[in-house]
């Protein structure tokens, strides 16, 4: 069971990680491209259609990150486990705290300063989620190095 704990923790989070890099340098950037009247419906469809993308993986890795740290599986280093749900908690706080409400600013119309401070400020979760991925990786290469049976 830990190690599908693991699995799906990993998955997530590298998904994630692959997301919020497409985001960050493709598609908030572009935002500054779309026409002013075209703007709320462009930003309105960004929102929905990207929840429904990211809403399940932010979930699994989120709970998965929490089940490794509150029950760590044997051989995994304690302390890269806990970093891996700081991580995930980072990019949890970062979007409920930022990221929503300069969204929430952004559905009103175009506002280049929301723009820009949402470009700057999603540095957080793309640092956040990069810095996870590693983790994760860190973790499944320590799970597979003390698998029993391994020669």
């Amino acid at each position: 069971m830990d190690g599908l704990v693991l699995i799906i923790c990993a998955g997530s989070t590298w998904f994630m990680t692959g997301v919020i890099w497409f985001v960050q340098v493709v598609h908030y950037p572009l935002f500054a491209r779309v026409g002013g009247s075209r703007f709320r419906d462009y930003h309105a469809a960004h929102t929905r259609l990207t929840t429904r993308v990211v809403m399940a993986p932010m979930i699994l890795e989120l709970l998965t990150s929490a089940i490794l740290a509150v029950h760590p599986p044997v051989g995994l280093n304690s302390h890269l486990v806990r970093a891996g749900l700081l991580a995930a908690a980072i990019c949890w706080t970062s979007t409920g705290l930022i990221q929503v409400p300069l969204h929430g600013r952004l559905a009103a119309g175009d506002d280049a300063t929301s723009r820009r401070t949402l470009v700057m400020s999603n540095w957080i979760r793309t640092v956040a989620w990069t810095c996870h991925a590693g983790i994760v990786a860190g973790l499944l290469h320590e799970a597979i190095a003390t698998s029993p049976g391994r020669p």
